[in-house]
């Protein structure tokens, strides 16, 4: 778990100092400022005017713990290390600076630690809000959620009860598998994962929108071309990040042996798409002269090595979703159940297809 806080203000004066100068109680300046409770008119003015000789700045997490608030947006991730997930919380921490609230992220690396992070950090008396990012959430999640009363967006996942946003895997899978047909290529490789006991799905739709974009071509499914990274590699009790490039570096590797070895590859993510360059640089293959590699979600790595991709806009999901939050806690009308917000995926053509 990490808590990104701002920096204490040093050698400003306290409260303590405004009562003092005041001549009054610390609990009547409070009263002050958070206009809480009533304040004789001529006590509230020698507070007003010893706030206004002393330079004196309520700081942010004082003023929320008064008004019953921790000031604290808390950030369920998992591998926040990962490309996707550390852009999506950039765009979380980016919005939510102005607003003057400190975010902390539960890191979820395992089934265990995912328990953790509904059980005992989202509470509503550490958290004001909550953002779930990738991690699809259960009705009995859903549950101890509306026990605690904490507001809450999901990010890059959905379910009916709770605001989301998110992309449609399906459409980005048919765009990945379109573009490599329009190449001439028909033997497309699929390289993905199996679910997970963490629950990633976004495997799955790309998948799905692969197999429909050749059904829609008349291109017949070869199952020796699509490889999704086994159960039997997944560790309840541990958990597995998605994605491997090692693994999938080591799949391609064995599809390139066969007799007729595919001609293109979709991955279902950047980092496998990178796996697959790197097979074919151990075979001495012509990229995209030989293989042809896309890969899904474009990260900053997909721009360095030139990947062809689909791109998701990542950080625009993560301050849209930290949007609708802010929105929720700042009690704005126009935000009446479950808020869903559809990004938009789109090619971004490189030098690898």
């Amino acid at each position: 778990m990490e808590k990104a806080v701002r920096t204490p203000r040093r050698g400003g004066p306290r409260i303590s100092d405004v009562a003092a100068r005041a001549g009054v109680s610390v609990a009547t300046v409070s009263r002050v400022l958070t206009g809480n409770s009533p304040v004789a008119a001529a006590k509230r003015e020698q507070v007003l005017k010893a706030i206004e000789e002393l330079g004196y700045r309520p700081s942010s997490l004082a003023r929320s713990l008064s008004l019953g608030k921790t000031g604290v947006i808390g950030v369920v991730a998992p591998f926040f290390t990962y490309g996707a997930t550390s852009a999506r919380l950039r765009g979380i921490m980016d919005r939510a600076a102005p607003e003057q609230y400190d975010v902390m992220i539960f890191n979820v690396e395992s089934a265990h630690q995912r328990h953790d992070a509904f059980v005992k950090f989202a509470t509503r008396d550490r958290l004001d809000g909550l953002i779930v990012i990738s991690l699809p959430v259960s009705d009995a999640d859903v549950a101890t959620l509306r026990r605690q009363e904490l507001p809450t967006v999901l990010v890059d996942v959905d379910h009916r009860e709770l605001s989301a946003v998110t992309i449609d895997n399906v459409a980005g899978g048919e765009l990945a598998t379109q573009h490599l047909l329009s190449r001439g290529h028909t033997r497309i490789a699929f390289i993905g994962d199996a679910p997970t006991p963490l629950g990633y799905t976004s495997s799955d739709p790309r998948y799905q929108g692969y197999q429909r974009a050749l059904a829609a071509a008349g291109v017949g499914l070869d199952p020796a071309l699509v490889w999704r990274a086994p159960d039997s590699t997944l560790d309840p009790s541990v958990g597995r990040g998605p994605h491997s490039r090692v693994e999938a570096r080591e799949a391609v590797a064995r599809l390139l042996e066969a007799t007729t070895p595919p001609t293109a590859v979709f991955a279902a993510s950047d980092m496998q798409a990178i796996g697959a360059l790197q097979a074919a640089e151990q075979r001495g293959l012509r990229v995209p002269g030989d293989l042809a590699v896309i890969g899904f979600d474009d990260t900053e790595t997909a721009e360095i090595v030139a990947l062809t991709t689909v791109r998701q806009p990542l950080e625009e999901s993560g301050a849209e979703g930290m949007g609708i939050l802010l929105a929720e806690l700042a009690g704005d009308g126009a935000i009446a159940g479950a808020v869903k917000v559809p990004l938009a995926v789109a090619i971004i053509e490189r030098r690898t297809t």
